[in-house]
């Protein structure tokens, strides 16, 4: 599970999507769960295929809230659960996929005992592209609209780098702990999934080889 990243600012987004925002709200660049953050997705007022760079809610609102304010954590979401989760379900069906822009992402390790965050970056120095689900929930009282996204994972219990990774569950065997990774997709992939069928889009749910990974303490790490 991803709790903060780095997002790009919006020269940066212009130059990898070749795309921008039509007076987007501002972010900031340190984006922890419920903080408004960019992502890409396909425009939904195109007849033709674009992308569209929107600034929505880390932390996904389904249509059944009562409140954009959730009671419960939505800024990620289990691969596997997609179909079938409620608060899933229907954007999963519907296609309602997007591309998280992130320049880093942390995860804790806790291999000493203790809670150590790790940085990953790309080894190539490029942004990450991370597979999400968007919502555009409405507040039936005001009329209001909210955007929101949601950050992909599978399960990493047999990845190298990523089953490092998070507090180890004691009482579970150490190959099935489900431990979580986030899913970065490549460029040559990211049309295929904003664009493709529900099926063409589930063969890319799959983890990054470890040699895309410059990853370790976040004080080791350096840009």
């Amino acid at each position: 599970m991803c709790n903060r990243y780095v997002a790009p600012n919006e020269a940066e987004l212009e130059r990898l999507f070749h795309i921008g925002a039509r007076n987007p709200m501002p972010w900031k660049q340190h984006v922890f769960p419920r903080a408004p953050a960019p992502f890409i997705r396909r425009a939904r007022n195109e007849t033709g295929y674009e992308r569209e760079l929107i600034v929505g809610q880390w932390g996904l609102v389904p249509w059944f809230a009562k409140t954009a304010k959730l009671t419960y954590s939505t800024n990620n979401a289990r691969s596997e659960e997609l179909a079938e989760k409620a608060t899933f379900r229907d954007p999963w069906k519907r296609g309602q996929r997007c591309i998280i822009p992130a320049l880093s992402f942390d995860e804790p390790n806790w291999e000493s005992g203790r809670n150590v965050w790790w940085t990953f970056r790309r080894a190539d120095g490029a942004p990450w592209g991370l597979a999400g689900l968007w919502n555009t929930w409405t507040d039936k009282a005001t009329g209001e609209t909210v955007e929101s996204y949601t950050m992909l994972t599978v399960n990493a219990d047999q990845h190298p780098l990523m089953r490092r990774m998070h507090k180890p569950d004691p009482k579970l065997p150490s190959d099935q702990q489900d431990k979580r990774s986030v899913i970065p997709l490549e460029s040559s992939d990211w049309d295929q999934w904003l664009a493709g069928t529900v099926e063409e889009a589930r063969s890319l749910l799959r983890l990054a080889p470890v040699e895309v990974f410059r990853a370790g303490p976040v004080e080791e790490i350096t840009p």
